[in-house]
């Protein structure tokens, strides 16, 4: 069964929304103007985040800022349960609201400033897992006060979560990378697509229809990084991830983010973590 996973823009008359929504398994990069909270309900995957590759599953609990480029593709379904997830999104403009001015809101408005990382919250504790799902399903069924109150709880339990992982390097959030979203995303989307069998340049920038130099005249003056800067980034944590969270060998997980040999895998890896692979897994067992 075929899903498209949308994003749900803020009618101008709302302040947020929420929606229960089928995973994709051809999901795009997007970006929008509001803050999204997104938790998987059911479904395992990759998701993208900025320059972030990871996995996720079940449980899976994200929160961006605006215009942070980002997809969740759908790789399996768990249990034969419908892929699935919830989507919060809510103005970018609520933490200038008068209301988030009061001290007591100080934590959750600090919270949404760091959110233009993205930043993944992880749940230790079954009884705060069930008790988010359980409070998003409802604000997808409400609306006015209820939904209001709702979103105050949600943002009660993050502050609370002390766990918590920034996922993209910081990203140039300047108008003039806003009025070229769509561009850059088309590149995000290309190196999403593409960083296992191996990004070209020539290729990059015949999604633009750019010679080779001034795509990445383009690129470096749109986001800050050269773009052999953000594939590396990519690449590394791909790397990191795999290296934290599963039992694979290094020379699996090197060829798996993206090196063609180990010793540039070594190299590239230890230059942007300050420890080699296997150093670095250590401090996950």
């Amino acid at each position: 069964m075929e899903f498209v996973f949308e994003r749900i823009f803020v009618p101008n008359n709302h302040s947020f929304i929420s929606r229960k929504l089928p995973l994709s398994s051809n999901a795009r990069i997007h970006s929008h103007k509001n803050f999204e909270l997104n938790y998987i309900t059911s479904g395992t995957g990759r998701r993208i985040v900025g320059d972030n590759i990871s996995g996720f599953e079940t449980g899976d609990l994200v929160l961006m800022g605006p215009d942070l480029p980002h997809c969740w593709e759908l790789l399996d379904a768990e249990n034969n349960e419908p892929p699935t997830c919830i989507v919060t999104h809510f103005s970018e403009n609520i933490i200038n609201s008068d209301f988030f001015k009061m001290p007591e809101l100080e934590k959750v408005v600090a919270l949404l400033k760091q959110a233009n990382r993205g930043i993944r919250f992880k749940v230790e504790s079954a009884e705060n897992d069930a008790e988010i799902r359980e409070i998003l399903g409802t604000m997808s069924e409400t609306q006015g006060l209820e939904y209001y109150i709702g979103l105050l709880k949600i943002f009660n339990n993050l502050i609370k979560i002390e766990d918590r992982e920034k996922l993209s390097n910081p990203m140039n959030q300047s108008s003039v990378f806003s009025k070229n979203i769509d561009k850059i995303n088309k590149i995000y989307e290309y190196v999403f697509q593409n960083i296992q069998e191996g990004i070209k340049l020539e290729e990059a920038s015949a999604v633009l229809n750019m010679a080779p130099s001034s795509f990445c005249r383009f690129f470096k003056k749109k986001t800050g990084l050269t773009f052999m800067e953000y594939v590396k980034n990519v690449r590394v944590g791909i790397a990191a991830k795999l290296l934290a969270e599963t039992d694979k060998q290094i020379t699996q997980i090197c060829f798996e983010s993206g090196y063609n040999n180990l010793a540039n895998f070594n190299h590239y890896f230890k230059a942007s973590m300050g420890k080699t692979p296997s150093d670095y897994r250590k401090n996950f067992r």
